[in-house]
């Protein structure tokens, strides 16, 4: 039984979470953590596959004589963030942290593959993922283009992220959307500069900007169905100098577009372009428009979800199994591997959350504590999908 491994196992996978904590590393330079992640597979006898999608690892332990297959994937790269916390695991490496608690979520799938091969308890295959780059860089898209369903077929996947603001000993598991999709765009406005004190001879690009930056706010206000959520945020504009007395010949814009609904994500750039173009013929400006396509929505599948709640309620009391949580507008590149394969993506509390130490902030520390709850979770996660039948 997995609770008997635990008291032995969970101290060791904890220590191996502040060793990668105090060690972290960026996209796609996970070579010290992929390192110890799949020697750390071998050791245990598992059939292990390094340098997927450059630094990832994918472990194989297949029992039993059933067909099934499934995949369990843990993100383990850090965030590019000076860490202000002062325990002895903190950042050994200035300007890198675990700030997202990639490290707690790699330590716990391991403790789940060593608490499995013991077990023995499974009628088919379990992959064991671990995925580089999820913070932007979109590791589980390069592991998809790589081939990882085609080396290693699987009926479902599962992913498991830890969640500050819900209470420790907590899991949320919802149907549907849970995670945005992220676009960006980079906008160019070229007008005539000149004189501050003689606007009438320029092409003001501070005033066309301005406008801009009201009217996208109208494709949310006023052109997406309000029961569909959606952002559209300008984060940066950048126009002119230290002199006071200069209107810029050009500014320059930038933000990020959030959307739920797949098919959002088409409209809100058409709509984009449109206010543009209306924009140059109002304000007799050139327009420069770059629309770049991010990580899709996580979108989590019936038959996984249904699984993923009946195991919560095996692993917590039922009043703790969250199954109504509102998506969040944030983006996870899980979502790559649950449009191929049918997936469903949980939260773990991680706790109030209280001294900010929310996800991304210098401040953020894995909650220990919940690692049991976690392994406890894939371990009865496998066993529920891969029942003998």
């Amino acid at each position: 039984m997995i609770n008997q491994l635990l008291p032995e196992l969970t101290p060791r996978i904890a220590a191996f979470r502040r060793d990668i904590h105090a060690h972290p590393e960026l996209a796609f330079d996970e070579n010290r953590t992929a390192c110890k992640v799949a020697d750390y597979l071998e050791a245990l006898g598992l059939e292990t596959h390094r340098g997927i999608a450059r630094t990832g690892v994918v472990a194989k332990l297949s029992l039993g004589l059933g067909s099934r297959a499934i995949g369990l994937r843990a993100d383990m790269d850090a965030l590019p963030l000076k860490e202000l916390n002062s325990f002895p695991h903190h950042s050994k490496h200035e300007g890198k942290m675990h700030a997202c608690g990639h490290d707690g979520h790699t330590a716990m799938l391991l403790g789940a593959a060593e608490a499995l091969t013991k077990l023995r308890n499974i009628d088919g295959t379990v992959y064991f993922i671990f995925q580089p780059a999820e913070e932007h860089e979109g590791g589980g898209r390069v592991m998809v283009e790589e081939g990882l369903f085609e080396r290693f077929p699987m009926d479902m996947v599962f992913g498991l992220h830890n969640w500050p603001g819900m209470p420790a000993g907590s899991i949320g598991v919802t149907e549907g959307p849970v995670m945005a999709g992220t676009d960006r765009f980079d906008i160019t406005i070229t007008g005539r500069g000149g004189h501050a004190a003689m606007p009438h001879q320029t092409i003001d690009v501070v005033v066309a900007g301005s406008a801009l930056v009201q009217a996208l706010q109208t494709l949310v206000s006023r052109n997406t169905d309000p029961l569909h959520p959606a952002v559209v945020s300008v984060t940066r504009f950048q126009a002119g100098g230290v002199a006071d007395n200069i209107l810029p010949e050009t500014a320059v814009l930038g933000g990020t577009v959030r959307y739920l609904q797949p098919n959002l994500q088409e409209a809100l750039e058409e709509g984009m372009r449109r206010v543009c173009t209306g924009i140059e013929a109002t304000y007799r400006v050139r327009i420069d428009f770059k629309y770049a396509h991010g990580y899709p929505p996580t979108v989590n599948a019936t038959e996984p979800s249904f699984i993923a709640r009946e195991v919560a309620r095996q692993v917590v009391r039922d009043g703790d199994v969250l199954t109504s949580l509102p998506p969040s507008m944030g983006a996870e590149d899980f979502a790559y591997l649950s449009r191929v394969v049918p997936g469903c993506y949980a939260w773990l509390g991680n706790g109030a959350g209280e001294g900010g130490c929310m996800l991304h902030s210098p401040h953020y520390d894995f909650n220990d504590d919940i690692i049991p709850l976690g392994i406890r979770y894939w371990v009865r996660l496998a066993e529920r999908a891969l029942a003998a039948r």
